[in-house]
């Protein structure tokens, strides 16, 4: 067994001897949209790296151009089906979202750029998907949806389209910094079977190969994500689980109290970039 493991580490490390770095392209969406790809890197990260890159300079130039024009990127068939649900009504309260919220490009136009974001009321932090999920249930009382599924994906991708451009303002003082805390400590561990952390990947090797694609520095600006690979929209925290689950560690569940300190955490680290989503990746 330790043969074996040792060979899977191997065989998952030889691929970070090719490199490439980002280019320098610019991102307009519908040109008009431009978007701040490349930034300074947030004062809590400083001291491991001078800039921040979005994902989408690691990509392609096929990929790179779904995602400038709405018409050719594939996650707006889900913003669309997205934009129905809003209007309908559900739930045992006989409600809809634009009931509360009216027009969701005037409501929620910001939202997206500071989540997750320490709620009061509640007591916790919270990530976009955990807020629908409660409006759904306390508001509409509605069922609420799974936290990866397709229409907690597609509701997720329509309110952040509101804020594209606009750039990621996570608050990480306060009531929040205990967890933003908590979800360093998770990117910085080595985990699984082949002991890697996040910040082995995207910060000490981003711009390099890894099984016929390049690493980017692990953004979440640009989520939900339609990947080509599933062809599919992508939320956060089921990117999570497949990167831990790639370490050969057991994973923890979307929506889990560790998932949501990561996904600050790691939000925290695009402080400065435009709100891209939805992006569309390998």
């Amino acid at each position: 067994m330790k043969r074996q493991v040792i060979a899977a580490a191997a065989a998952l490390a030889l691929p970070f001897a090719a490199g490439a770095g980002p280019d320098d392209d610019t991102l307009v969406v519908n040109d008009e949209i431009e978007m701040v790809t490349k930034a300074a890197a947030p004062e809590h990260l400083s001291d491991v790296m001078d800039e921040i890159m979005s994902g989408w300079h690691f990509r392609s130039d096929e990929t790179q151009a779904l995602q400038m024009d709405d018409f050719e990127n594939p996650a707006m068939v889900f913003v669309d089906q997205a934009l129905e649900t809003w209007e309908t009504v559900e739930g045992s309260k006989g409600k809809s979202c634009a009931a509360c919220h009216g027009d969701v490009e005037e409501s929620m136009a910001g939202v997206r750029a500071v989540y997750p974001k320490w709620n009061e009321t509640a007591g916790e932090v919270r990530t976009l998907n955990m807020q629908i999920n409660d409006c759904r249930e306390t508001q509409m009382g509605a069922e609420p949806w799974k936290y990866t599924g397709g229409k907690m994906a597609a509701m997720e991708a329509l309110i952040s389209v509101q804020s594209r451009g606009l750039p990621v303002n996570v608050a990480i003082d306060g009531p929040a910094q205990s967890v933003w805390e908590k979800g360093r400590e998770m990117y910085y561990t080595r985990t699984g079977q082949l002991e890697l952390s996040c910040a082995n990947c995207h910060e000490d090797n981003y711009g390099n190969m890894i099984r016929a694609d390049h690493l980017s520095q692990g953004q979440i600006n640009g989520f939900p994500v339609y990947r080509l690979k599933n062809t599919k929209l992508n939320t956060a925290h089921a990117r999570f689980k497949g990167c831990v689950r790639d370490t050969r560690a057991e994973t923890y569940a979307p929506g889990s109290e560790e998932f949501v300190a990561l996904e600050l955490y790691v939000a925290s680290r695009g402080n400065g970039l435009s709100v891209e989503a939805p992006s569309v990746r390998n």
